[in-house]
């Protein structure tokens, strides 16, 4: 059957109503931030294991790239070391033009091992540097994810608070039999957030004025007045072969009544009168199979 909740809802009338409809909302909302703020908090935490396993691996990376430029340059010195200490024993042995060009070449192996020396603590003061702006950018990263998840924390413990109170003031409306009734829905939309609550059943109905009772869920409804003006409503209800009658009713009213099978009352919600026609839906106890 298509959703009875197409045509545009009429406006609630009485304060108890109106009240039902502003909490429903807020509950929605607030049921919408929260998932929302769950969603952030997931996804924040996500990222900051991500963060972290990257900074690990550039860390890593670092550290193994420095050891193998270290144990380069350290093969570099020594190998300039020797070669400088070979020519100067050459250069102490030999006489004439051959003295002379081994005390050049000591002086050439001198400053090419002043100049690798000089390269390699510039390289080192480098890589000393990067490692150092890594570990403060991971701090910087992880002091703001925390200060994330901290805030998302406090506002989702600040919003199921809210939320909480909320739905504990829609829990105090009560049904036409003094029997305090769960959450309303006033909509379509709130009604599908019930059904996801999964709290009871519900099976939402589009009702005409007819002389034959019509079937909602397990039990038979005849519409016997609808006075649109008002937003009012006459109902015969029809279930363990017997018929009670439900005179001018409010919308958003739980109209409640018993079947023998069920401990807890059945429920009949109309949110919107029409000229012989009613839409509302039928709220059943959970463990209650319908025939």
């Amino acid at each position: 059957m298509a959703s009875p909740y197409n045509a545009s809802p009429e406006a609630p009338s009485g304060s108890s109503g109106l009240k039902i409809g502003i909490l429903f909302g807020a509950v929605i909302a607030l049921l919408g931030f929260s998932i929302y703020l769950y969603t952030q908090l997931d996804k924040t935490q996500t990222e900051f294991t991500k963060f972290r396993k990257a900074t690990l691996a550039e860390l890593a990376t670092l550290k193994e790239h420095s050891n193998v430029t270290t144990a380069s340059n350290r093969k570099n010195l020594e190998t300039l070391r020797d070669e400088l200490e070979a020519a100067r024993r050459q250069a102490t042995m030999a006489v004439g033009q051959a003295k002379t060009e081994a005390l050049k070449r000591a002086e050439q192996l001198n400053s090419q091992l002043a100049a690798e020396q000089q390269r390699q603590k510039v390289a080192l003061t480098s890589q000393i540097t990067e490692v150092k702006e890594t570990a403060t950018a991971a701090t910087a990263g992880v002091s703001e994810v925390k200060g994330d998840v901290g805030t998302i924390r406090t506002d989702f413990a600040a919003t199921k608070a809210e939320l909480d109170k909320t739905i504990g003031e829609l829990k105090q409306i009560s049904g036409d039999m003094g029997v305090m009734s769960g959450l309303i829905a006033t909509n379509g939309k709130e009604l599908s957030a019930l059904k996801q609550l999964g709290d009871r059943n519900y099976f939402d109905f589009n009702l005409k004025k007819t002389k034959a009772p019509q079937r909602i869920g397990d039990i038979a409804v005849v519409l016997k007045k609808a006075d649109q003006k008002r937003n009012r409503y006459t109902v015969e209800l029809i279930a363990d072969d017997k018929k009670v009658e439900k005179k001018d009713k409010s919308i958003n009213e739980p109209v409640q009544f018993y079947v023998s099978k069920a401990r807890q009352p059945y429920e009949l919600v109309v949110n919107e009168v029409h000229k012989d026609q009613i839409v509302g839906y039928l709220a059943t106890p959970k463990l209650q199979a319908s025939r």
